[in-house]
């Protein structure tokens, strides 16, 4: 049966929970939202029993999952199990996100993920590319016989034509000059602040449109009262701006204080890895995190999260203070205006994709429907 009614949930959508509402669908549409019971004759009747239905989450930076690494080794089978891993997770569009590596492995990425979307689940959205134009002296985990001074040769390089696969780019502003950057946003490819030594009024004059910010805080200078650097100017321009909030890229006092500063500007990242022991990123377990060895020491260094979408809200709830309502947002709505995709994704609206999230009040997910089929989570 392709017509589906989900009764008896607490539906969560733009910043709002409706109790006692029916959600009609048909085949992977949605018909209707209403408040009203009317005749529920010839449609398949689901009975959330109580639970939360919301939007699917969108994951604008996550580089791995379920022992995937597509950004250290790019093949199509590892975009496959991350499509698969995650819809089980509730993301229904996701951006595998590729670290500073060669431009042998970038270009390799780039053309894997153009065959591969012929036979895509659906879920996969296009590349994040994080680096190789970033800044030497706030690299974190990125290699640094890799990082490279940006020129639209190379540019032209790495993306061969096939620009329509990499949707965003973490950079180093302060590293690009104007016909680069003009280049760029020719490409129509989001350029998001990370990695960055730039100091506030490089940051200032870098937003000058439909720029945002890659992982706040890591990455980039300390606020300091008589050299502020980028912060305060993110803070005053507020672009579209992502966050790891798992208490250890950012403590949640500081995700608070973001939040206050940002408001529906601030959005959810998993910024997740899975572990790998092949390639330049050999992530390890860390405990409650993924890291790697730098390359300069002995010591280890911080990598990525052991986050999800839905961890994420709960921390949000649970330790920051943010209503479930605005952190749902902050996981759909707010990343599907950065990608642009709002038309379709990100709320619980009339004609909109039926990909929801079926939780319960311990953060639990019980189902996923994507594009109106059960995940059988």
């Amino acid at each position: 049966m392709k017509n589906k009614v989900f009764i008896n949930g607490r539906i969560i959508s733009d910043g709002k929970i409706y109790d006692n509402y029916n959600l009609i669908i048909s085949n992977d549409r949605i018909v209707e939202f209403i408040d009203e019971t009317g005749s529920l004759t010839g449609y398949e009747t689901i009975d959330l029993k109580g639970n939360y239905l919301c939007s699917g989450f969108i994951d604008l930076q996550i580089m791995g999952a379920n022992g995937a690494l597509y950004g250290g080794n790019p093949t199509p089978e590892g975009l496959d199990i991350m499509e698969r891993a995650l819809v089980k997770e509730g993301v229904v569009a996701f951006l595998p996100t590729i670290s500073t590596n060669s431009l042998l492995v970038l270009k390799k990425a780039i053309s894997i993920a153009k065959k591969y979307r012929e036979k895509a689940l659906g879920n996969f959205f296009g590349l994040h590319l994080e680096g190789p134009f970033i800044s030497e002296k706030s690299r974190g985990a990125h290699p640094k016989e890799f990082i490279r001074k940006p020129s639209i040769e190379d540019i032209k390089e790495i993306l061969n034509g096939d620009h329509d696969e990499v949707k965003m780019l973490t950079i180093a502003p302060e590293q690009f000059d104007g016909e680069t950057l003009a280049y760029l946003d020719e490409q129509k490819i989001i350029l998001a602040m990370g990695h960055t030594s730039a100091t506030y009024l490089e940051t200032i004059n870098f937003f000058t449109g439909s720029q945002a910010v890659t992982h706040l805080f890591n990455g980039m200078p300390s606020i300091h009262h008589r050299n502020p650097g980028p912060i305060p100017a993110i803070f005053e321009k507020k672009p579209y701006t992502s966050i790891v909030a798992d208490g250890i890229h950012v403590d949640f006092s500081i995700v608070a204080f973001a939040k206050r500063n940002l408001g529906e500007f601030l959005y959810l990242i998993s910024d997740a890895a899975t572990p790998c022991s092949t390639g330049i990123y050999q992530h390890k377990d860390g405990g409650n995190r993924f890291v790697t060895n730098n390359p300069d020491n002995e010591t280890e260094v911080l990598s990525g999260s052991k986050l999800t979408m839905m961890k994420a809200i709960k921390n949000c709830v649970q330790y920051i203070g943010i209503t479930l309502e605005e952190a749902i947002n902050m996981a759909t709505l707010y990343p599907s205006r950065l990608l642009g995709i709002d038309n379709e994704y990100g709320s619980i609206k009339s004609s909109k994709l039926a990909n929801f999230v079926v939780f319960d009040h311990n953060y639990e997910i019980q189902n996923v429907y994507f594009k109106g089929v059960s995940m059988d989570v």
